[in-house]
């Protein structure tokens, strides 16, 4: 039935599909940028946690009775760590994506979000119809001179703290644009929290921003944190009202029991032993900087390529040198790039050596 839909991908090199990849490439691929995914250590200690409880799965929504002593405790944890009033637990990024836009934009509200926002933030705005104004990618410029046209309701302002495919970090102009015109900042912080900030908390920390009333911070704990789920910090008002009206929240089997707890033992690592952490980041950092002449503030690197065809070649030629890395394609990106993710489970050896190799193919 989607036979002429599949054949126009492959002719344009935009064909996907699943892969199992042989575990003895070398990962620059995964959002896991600490490297906590494949820790036994923390693993045992999520199992032990989670051993404490009777029940270890969820059974039901968190407003029935599928909320947790565990989800509970990550929540004070997280909120308690980032400043926030409080915290709440969502089943995954995209959800709590969908959760904050699709309720908090009400009637009379109006949404100012970065045209590079996230897929799942930009799914949410099919459903507010004409409440929606896109600004160009980072521009606090771009950004007031549509907030200046807007004298409704609420205005809500959405970003990514670090966003995802070019690794930039949002400008430290939108937060004190939030502040001027009364507004709530939604920030995303799925790929900055756990990597940037002298603390590893965010771009929030990075800045030195404390968190503030009409703030909201969502992130995931699939990446930096080695685990699976979202939360969202925020006011106590706020939660209280997502509680109320975020469909993903209500209507949703609460998360997993043994994915927040590995997750809080994560969080915890990350928190004591942040010192260790940002040196080992700025360490990576460096080679990167010593080698391609790239100065990266996050832990993504953007590679351009000049087509989707050359990216898929230039991975799989990679692959053939024993390292993993991401070919990224449209729809996700609007030009084809090389993602590659210094992370801290690869060596330093391997990275200098990857980034050699990809330098003389790019460069020859």
């Amino acid at each position: 039935m989607y036979k002429l839909e599949l054949e126009a991908l492959k002719r344009a090199n935009r064909f996907r599909k699943r892969d199992i990849f042989d575990n003895s490439l070398i990962d620059f691929a995964s959002n896991d940028y600490l490297g906590l995914a494949g820790s036994k250590k923390q693993f045992k200690k999520a199992i032990e946690l989670i051993s404490n409880y009777t029940t270890h799965a969820p059974k039901a929504s968190m407003l029935v009775n599928g909320y947790h002593e565990i989800h509970r405790d990550f929540e004070i944890a997280l909120s308690s760590i980032n400043k926030f009033e409080k915290g709440l637990v969502v089943g995954s990024g995209f959800l709590a994506n969908i959760a904050l836009i699709e309720s908090l934009v009400r009637k009379k509200d109006m949404l100012f979000i970065d045209e590079e926002y996230h897929a799942s933030g930009m799914l949410a705005t099919k459903l507010l119809d004409n409440r929606v104004v896109k600004f160009k990618h980072n521009s606090p410029e771009d950004l007031e001179k549509k907030l200046k046209l807007y004298s409704g309701g609420r205005k809500i302002i959405a970003v990514e703290g670090v966003y995802s495919m070019n690794g930039e970090l949002c400008s430290r102009d939108i937060f004190s644009l939030a502040d001027r015109y009364s507004s709530i900042l939604i920030v995303d912080e799925a790929h900055s929290s756990g990597v940037i900030g002298d603390n590893l908390l965010g771009v929030f920390d990075y800045y030195n921003i404390e968190p503030q009333s009409n703030h909201i911070k969502m992130g995931t704990l699939g990446k930096a944190y080695g685990s699976y789920g979202a939360y969202i910090l925020a006011s106590s008002e706020i939660i209280s009202f997502l509680e109320n009206r975020g469909k993903p929240i209500i209507y949703s089997t609460a998360p997993s029991i043994f994915d927040i707890a590995l997750a809080l033992v994560n969080i915890d690592e990350v928190s004591s032993s942040s010192e260790k952490y940002y040196r080992k980041i700025k360490d990576r950092q460096k080679i990167v900087k010593d080698i391609l002449g790239i100065e990266l503030k996050s832990l993504i690197l953007p590679i351009k390529v000049s087509s989707n065809r050359e990216t898929l070649e230039l991975q799989n030629r990679v692959k053939l040198n024993g390292y993993l890395i991401g070919a990224i394609r449209q729809p996700t990106v609007t030009e084809p790039i090389l993602r590659v993710i210094p992370r801290l489970r690869s060596s330093k050896k391997s990275l200098k050596l990857l980034l050699k190799s990809l330098k003389f193919k790019l460069h020859p």
